[in-house]
Protein backbone atom coordinates (compact mmCIF):
# COMPACT_ATOMS: atom_id res chain seq x y z
CA UNK A 1 0.00 0.00 0.00
CA UNK A 2 1.40 3.49 -1.29
CA UNK A 3 1.37 6.22 1.32
CA UNK A 4 0.33 9.77 -0.29
CA UNK A 5 2.65 12.33 1.67
CA UNK A 6 -0.48 15.17 1.04
CA UNK A 7 -2.86 13.34 3.02
CA UNK A 8 -3.62 14.43 5.81
CA UNK A 9 -2.88 11.62 8.40
CA UNK A 10 -5.63 11.25 11.36
CA UNK A 11 -5.27 10.45 15.00
CA UNK A 12 -8.51 9.80 16.64
CA UNK A 13 -8.49 10.27 20.68
CA UNK A 14 -11.35 10.63 22.76
CA UNK A 15 -11.24 12.22 25.86
CA UNK A 16 -14.27 11.21 28.87
CA UNK A 17 -15.58 13.29 31.11
CA UNK A 18 -14.29 10.83 33.78
CA UNK A 19 -10.72 11.03 32.71
CA UNK A 20 -10.29 8.05 30.32
CA UNK A 21 -8.25 9.16 27.05
CA UNK A 22 -8.63 6.58 24.42
CA UNK A 23 -6.75 6.86 21.56
CA UNK A 24 -4.94 4.62 18.76
CA UNK A 25 -2.40 2.78 21.31
CA UNK A 26 -4.94 1.54 23.76
CA UNK A 27 -7.08 0.02 21.25
CA UNK A 28 -4.36 -1.26 19.53
CA UNK A 29 -3.11 -2.96 22.95
CA UNK A 30 -7.61 -4.33 23.15
CA UNK A 31 -6.59 -5.30 19.75
CA UNK A 32 -3.46 -7.23 20.28
CA UNK A 33 -5.20 -8.82 23.67
CA UNK A 34 -7.87 -10.14 21.41
CA UNK A 35 -5.34 -11.29 19.28
CA UNK A 36 -3.20 -13.23 21.38
CA UNK A 37 -4.83 -14.15 24.01
CA UNK A 38 -2.44 -13.04 26.13
CA UNK A 39 -1.41 -9.59 28.25
CA UNK A 40 2.70 -10.13 28.32
CA UNK A 41 2.37 -11.17 24.35
CA UNK A 42 0.11 -7.97 23.62
CA UNK A 43 2.82 -5.36 25.26
CA UNK A 44 5.24 -7.83 23.31
CA UNK A 45 3.60 -7.10 20.30
CA UNK A 46 2.32 -3.09 20.90
CA UNK A 47 5.84 -2.79 22.04
CA UNK A 48 4.42 -1.23 25.37
CA UNK A 49 6.47 -2.53 28.80
CA UNK A 50 4.38 -4.52 30.78
CA UNK A 51 4.14 -3.01 33.53
CA UNK A 52 2.85 -0.12 31.61
CA UNK A 53 0.30 -2.59 29.93
CA UNK A 54 -1.19 -3.84 32.88
CA UNK A 55 -1.51 -0.09 34.09
CA UNK A 56 -3.13 0.96 31.03
CA UNK A 57 -5.65 -2.44 31.46
CA UNK A 58 -6.06 -0.78 34.73
CA UNK A 59 -7.11 2.32 33.62
CA UNK A 60 -9.36 1.51 31.32
CA UNK A 61 -11.44 -1.53 33.37
CA UNK A 62 -11.49 1.26 35.80
CA UNK A 63 -13.16 3.64 33.71
CA UNK A 64 -16.24 1.82 32.65
CA UNK A 65 -18.92 -0.26 34.98
CA UNK A 66 -17.80 -3.41 33.95
CA UNK A 67 -14.23 -4.67 32.52
CA UNK A 68 -12.81 -4.49 29.08
CA UNK A 69 -10.13 -7.05 29.80
CA UNK A 70 -10.53 -10.44 31.59
CA UNK A 71 -7.24 -12.16 33.41
CA UNK A 72 -6.35 -15.21 34.81
CA UNK A 73 -2.72 -16.04 36.26
CA UNK A 74 -0.77 -18.76 35.88
CA UNK A 75 2.36 -19.33 33.79
CA UNK A 76 3.15 -20.43 30.53
CA UNK A 77 0.17 -22.24 29.22
CA UNK A 78 -2.47 -21.93 32.15
CA UNK A 79 -3.49 -18.24 32.02
CA UNK A 80 -4.81 -15.75 29.64
CA UNK A 81 -6.81 -12.68 29.13
CA UNK A 82 -9.77 -12.31 26.75
CA UNK A 83 -11.87 -8.90 25.91
CA UNK A 84 -15.23 -8.66 27.05
CA UNK A 85 -18.23 -7.78 25.05
CA UNK A 86 -18.16 -4.01 26.63
CA UNK A 87 -14.17 -4.47 25.21
CA UNK A 88 -14.79 -6.13 21.89
CA UNK A 89 -17.43 -3.11 21.41
CA UNK A 90 -15.60 -0.69 22.66
CA UNK A 91 -12.72 -1.26 19.62
CA UNK A 92 -15.24 -2.04 17.02
CA UNK A 93 -17.22 1.98 17.78
CA UNK A 94 -13.34 3.43 18.00
CA UNK A 95 -12.40 2.38 14.29
CA UNK A 96 -15.98 2.75 13.16
CA UNK A 97 -15.59 6.32 14.07
CA UNK A 98 -11.70 6.78 12.87
CA UNK A 99 -13.04 5.17 9.83
CA UNK A 100 -15.78 8.00 9.65
CA UNK A 101 -12.90 10.97 10.53
CA UNK A 102 -10.47 9.96 7.79
CA UNK A 103 -13.46 10.48 5.61
CA UNK A 104 -14.37 13.17 6.97
CA UNK A 105 -10.96 14.74 6.31
CA UNK A 106 -10.57 13.38 2.73
CA UNK A 107 -13.79 15.30 2.02
CA UNK A 108 -13.06 18.51 3.31
CA UNK A 109 -9.06 18.97 2.54
CA UNK A 110 -8.27 16.56 0.05
CA UNK A 111 -9.14 19.06 -2.81
CA UNK A 112 -5.86 20.73 -1.09
CA UNK A 113 -3.81 18.50 -2.22
CA UNK A 114 -2.68 20.31 -5.52
CA UNK A 115 -2.14 23.12 -3.20
CA UNK A 116 0.26 22.07 -0.97
CA UNK A 117 4.14 21.90 -1.62
CA UNK A 118 6.40 19.14 -0.94
CA UNK A 119 8.09 20.56 1.76
CA UNK A 120 6.77 22.11 5.11
CA UNK A 121 9.44 24.24 5.79
CA UNK A 122 8.61 27.36 7.16
CA UNK A 123 10.95 29.96 6.25
CA UNK A 124 10.23 33.80 6.29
Amino acid sequence: MAIDMYRPETKLRLVFDNGLVLGPGKVALLEAISETGSIAAAARCTAISYRKTRHLIDALNGAFDQPLVLSSKGGAGHGGARLTPLGLDIIARYRRVEQQTRSAVDTHFGDLKSSLTSSNDETP
